[in-house]
């Protein structure tokens, strides 16, 4: 029997496509992270990998009190503004990510 070809499987794919269809624009670039990241070996050894749990040490803590103070004291800067001062894209990011992802070690 061919992978993917049970009834169950073919079933939840067509669950899974009409589910898509039913989404609004806003919430597609989610959920196509979300399925290349469970596709992408990486993503998934990263996501499965044990939690750091390595003590902090004095520097490490000092730097994040430096961090949280300035972040008291200074408005954020968005994520977009970011990108457009470096001149990219959030295309471009994704562009680049999945070219990543389809690279193979060789």
């Amino acid at each position: 029997m061919a992978h993917g070809s049970t009834h169950g499987s073919t079933n939840e794919k067509r669950q899974a496509h009409e589910l898509i269809e039913r989404l609004p624009a806003t919430q597609l670039s989610a959920v196509v992270g979300l399925l290349e990241a469970m596709l992408d070996p990486v993503s998934r050894a990263i996501a499965r990998a044990p939690i750091d749990d390595e003590p902090v040490t004095a520097e490490e803590e000092k730097a994040l009190a430096e961090a949280r103070e300035w972040s008291k004291r200074n408005k954020s800067i968005p994520h977009e503004q970011v990108l457009a001062e470096l001149g990219i894209n959030e295309e471009e990011i994704e562009l680049q990510r999945m070219s990543f992802s389809t690279m193979t070690l060789i």
